[in-house]
């Protein structure tokens, strides 16, 4: 009975104790596609550190068959008990006398089922030559390489891996590492891996299918791309990416990529958008693939950003893995801020960095929850790690490193990278490790500074007033609650005075601080004055002051009314001017625009003074500009119908004028030579305005697309305003008159082209009537729809339609459980209808509802959601106090 008690002691521990650990994997995997099933034997080297009676290590949904253990000496034990816990998802093996301190090799066999949930090891389908056929994919992060095979599954156990696969003699199969070789036995062959460097087993990867394949070579290296039969020709673009990037890395970080080959492949069926697997990165198809004809700008980009992203994986995150799921941005944040380097490289006529303040705003927007959390957030069970896969990780996080960036310099920065690469390959690190190495080169205590941004939740407001030439600044944390934080940062402080060109950088160490301008106040106003007798009084009241000049800064700023109104003039001014790498004007502009968009949710500032700032950007044709206007326009949207009901139709005519000038600019064809950002904003603009219900628009939309359905091939309708023609289509689709969505349905039936399959379902829940919505959704519990695609259908639900959704889950959970498993596709659901709904009684009647369906994947997503429906509720009351916001909404509605 010794034993028996023993075992408690393994049950409801966050990480597997470390008296046994793997030095090797030999892994044999026998997929059947046709039973979807598998089976597989690995064998495991051991390092034994202390005696031992138990052997403790992860597995899940697998039959173990057969266990073993053989010591150095070639002695052979079987365990006496094999204890199998589904809910610490481990497999204890329990031994009548005790394993000694050394070396030994534990054999497993075992067998599972190729499940459909998109995770672990799983089944995907596709049609060859109109054949439905199966494929066998891996998605093993964060924690599901335990339901391929049993693992010590945690990213600090490395180990080397030998991987052999049997499968159908026409299948081709991929792994890790290149093929050593195979053999045929009738319709079977094996296929001999060769072995790997020590990885990390959530990077260990198998795919099985019917390929077409392209391939390159860079200094040595082969480069290939595997996808559907027929499509190889869409692949030429990414693998182009590949190549380049791989070159720009090995520069940047002085290290050569550390594996013989990289494979890129796209499967038809992927949860995520794509996973970095060591030397085989897996994509869904979308991410991947490029069609001339089919897909737009924004797909472009999109393709150039993912592929560089999981290409610098190859380094940060493969090559040097966290150490624990506490430091994931270490990899994700990293990431996210080199991909955008690297697309600036390649494409420096895109100016990406402004666009990448735009994916920044969302890193804001969440870490001004109260129920956000650090970028180093403790992780206590392996099921909600996936929850951190978020804005805070990707977005702030590589907002963070170019903050650091801009601080240190880019020299210093980019060798203390290689430095750090280059001292841990092959190893683990944590944040730690990363901030010693910034500290040696530097000389700075980077520690110090960015302990504050890396383990504190949320960030700070920096209230600024002037008060004759002393600006004093003060610093909290913004909360989007309204409730008053006690956060303190280290806040790198960037700020210019009547011109981008005298600017003054100083750390904001304390709560507050005051800091003496006379100098650049007079330098300002001389440069401001046409004549030397100009007033000096005149000059002040001209004044304006820009703090976080580039964006570079994680914060945001509220300025005093004065300032604010100062701001405001320099904007239509255009006194902002000037040229950088960042963007100059455009990222002024965004930052100043998304602070008081925030300040608004806060019911810190007006609504109607954040119509008014809106209101100078009429005549603006940027980009980044115009793509911030919209989603402020789709933000205030979102509440108008609680807080302001009568004036809903005027509020969406003063939208429609702020983007009339952009319109009239762009037109619905693109221009010969035209550039890639035009491109971009005639598909937002034009979705926006069939969004907005205009008129003119829509019919215009129905018009090219009634040309559509009789010629998929048309020009008249581009891959650009597409979508926008499909908006317009749903927002005239109602239960009386369905026509719409019929053609819609029936031309997503009948296309092959991915790219448009994933714009119709964009657009599909975008109708004004809520049982249109209701129709779509009841959609995603048949088989009309891929798995992976639902996200693209729930992030287009249309706030008429956000009760109906609501109602939907709560109605159909069991089964959306059931369908799509407790993992990533699961949190959409939370994440995209639950904060629909606008007010505190459905926010209750949630939490009441989900108190008794609580699992770890979804916790922190529902809490951060409930957060946001009682935020929205207090701005919707805030916004009911502004008696004078529906004249206000009518005089800009009939503005010229």
């Amino acid at each position: 009975m010794e034993p028996k008690r023993g075992i408690e002691q393994f049950k409801g521990q966050t990480r597997l104790p470390k008296f046994a650990v793997p030095k090797r994997y030999d892994l044999l995997l026998k997929p059947d596609l046709s039973a979807c099933t598998f089976s597989g034997t690995v064998q495991i080297s051991l390092t034994i550190s202390e005696n031992t009676k138990f052997i403790v290590l992860n597995s899940l949904e697998l039959d173990i068959r057969r266990v073993w253990f053989t010591n150095s000496h070639l002695v052979e034990y079987s365990p006496c008990d094999v204890v199998v816990d589904g809910d610490d998802e481990i497999v204890i093996l329990v031994f009548d006398e005790p394993l000694h301190v050394g070396e030994g090799v534990l054999g497993i066999e075992f067998s599972g089922i190729l499940n459909d949930h998109l995770r672990g090891f799983y089944k995907c389908t596709y049609n060859d030559g109109g054949v439905k056929k199966n494929m066998a994919v891996t998605q093993f992060e964060a924690v599901d390489a335990r339901r391929c095979f049993p693992c010590w599954d945690e990213p600090a156990l490395k180990a080397i891996f030998k991987i052999t696969l049997t499968v159908s003699s026409e299948l081709t199969a991929l792994s890790n590492m290149p093929v050593e070789f195979e053999k045929h036995d009738g319709n079977l062959k094996t296929v001999y891996f060769e072995e790997s460097p020590v990885m990390s087993t959530y990077l260990v990867a198998v795919v099985v299918g019917l390929f077409d394949h392209i391939e390159e070579t860079y200094a040595g290296i082969k480069i290939n791309l595997y996808c559907a039969i027929g499509k190889a020709d869409q692949g030429k673009f990414a693998l182009d990416i590949a190549v380049k990037t791989l070159d720009i890395y090995t520069k940047y970080f002085s290290v050569p990529y550390p594996l013989p080959k990289l494979d890129l492949v796209a499967v038809p069926e992927f949860a995520g958008g794509a996973m970095e697997n060591y030397g085989l990165i897996i994509y869904r198809e979308n991410e991947l693939l490029y069609h001339d004809l089919y897909s737009n700008a924004a797909k472009k980009q999109r393709i150039t950003i993912v592929t560089a992203h999981e290409v610098a994986h190859q380094w940060f995150g493969n090559l040097v893995t966290m150490e624990w799921w506490t430091h994931l941005w270490l990899n994700e944040g990293f990431a996210t801020w080199i991909s955008y380097m690297a697309t600036d490289i390649l494409f420096p006529e895109w100016i990406i960095w402004t666009q990448f303040l735009l994916q920044a705003a969302d890193g804001l927007q969440m870490d001004a929850l109260e129920t956000s959390h650090p970028i180093e957030v403790e992780i206590h069970h392996a099921r909600s790690v996936i929850e951190v896969f978020d804005a805070v990780s990707y977005e702030k996080g590589s907002t963070v490193i170019r903050m650091l960036q801009g601080y240190l310099g880019d020299e210093i920065f980019q060798k203390s990278l290689s430095n750090y690469i280059r001292k841990y390959q092959g190893q683990n690190a944590g944040t730690e490790d990363l901030w010693t190495v910034l500290s040696e080169e530097s000389g700075v205590p980077v520690n110090s500074m960015m302990n504050t941004w890396t383990k504190k939740t949320g960030y700070p407001v920096i209230n600024v007033k002037l008060e004759g030439h002393i600006l004093e600044l003060k610093q909290s944390q913004f909360l989007l609650s309204g409730a008053h934080g006690d956060g303190q940062w280290i806040v790198p402080v960037t700020l210019c005075i009547g011109s981008t060109q005298r600017r003054k950088n100083f750390l904001l160490e304390t709560t507050q601080g005051k800091l003496d301008i006379s100098g650049l106040v007079q330098a300002s106003g001389d440069s401001q004055s046409s004549t030397k007798e100009k007033n000096v009084e005149d000059s002040d009241e001209k004044l304006w002051v820009k703090v976080n000049v580039d964006q570079s800064g994680f914060y945001r700023v509220n300025y005093e009314d004065k300032l604010a109104v100062r701001l405001r003039k320099a904007i239509q001014n255009n006194s902002l001017q000037a040229t950088d790498k960042f963007g100059g004007y455009d990222v002024q502009v965004i930052c100043i625009m998304d602070d008081a968009n925030a300040l608004c949710q806060a019911c810190e500032q007006s609504l109607s003074s954040l119509l008014l700032l809106m209101d100078v950007y009429r005549k603006e044709f940027d980009y980044v500009i115009v793509s911030k206007l919209i989603s402020v326009c789709y933000n205030i949207l979102k509440i108008s119908r609680d807080a302001i009901p009568d004036s809903v139709n005027e509020l969406k005519q003063y939208f429609i004028a702020l983007l009339k000038f952009s319109a009239e600019q762009l037109g619905w064809d693109s221009k010969e030579g035209e550039d890639h950002s035009s491109s971009l904003l005639r598909g937002e603009v034009f979705q926006a305005l069939s969004t907005f219900d205009h008129g003119e628009t829509q019919q215009e939309a129905l018009r090219r697309f009634l040309i559509l359905l009789d010629d998929s091939n048309t020009t008249l309708l581009s891959a650009n305003t597409r979508r926008a023609a499909y908006v317009a289509v749903l927002r005239n689709t109602t239960t009386k008159s369905r026509t719409g969505l019929e053609s819609l349905l029936s031309f997503y039936k009948r296309t092959d082209v991915l790219q448009e399959k994933e714009r119709i379902l964009r657009c599909l829940a975008s109708s004004a009537d809520p049982n249109i919505v209701l129709e779509v959704l009841n959609l995603l519990l048949s088989d009309e729809i891929r798995d992976q695609d639902i996200i693209y259908v729930l992030a287009g639900i249309s706030s008429e339609g956000s009760e109906t959704a609501w109602r939907w889950l709560k109605d159909n959970w069991e089964r959306i459980l059931t369908k799509y498993g407790a993992g990533l596709l699961l949190t959409n659901f939370i994440s995209q209808i639950v904060p629909l709904v606008n007010s505190n009684e459905k926010a209750d009647e949630i939490e009441e509802f989900f108190a008794s369906r609580m699992n770890p994947s979804i916790a922190m997503n529902l809490k951060q959601s409930i957060e946001q429906i009682r935020i929205k509720a207090r701005w919707i009351q805030s916004t009911r106090q502004e008696h004078s916001l529906p004249d206000l909404i009518k005089q800009l509605a009939q503005k010229k």
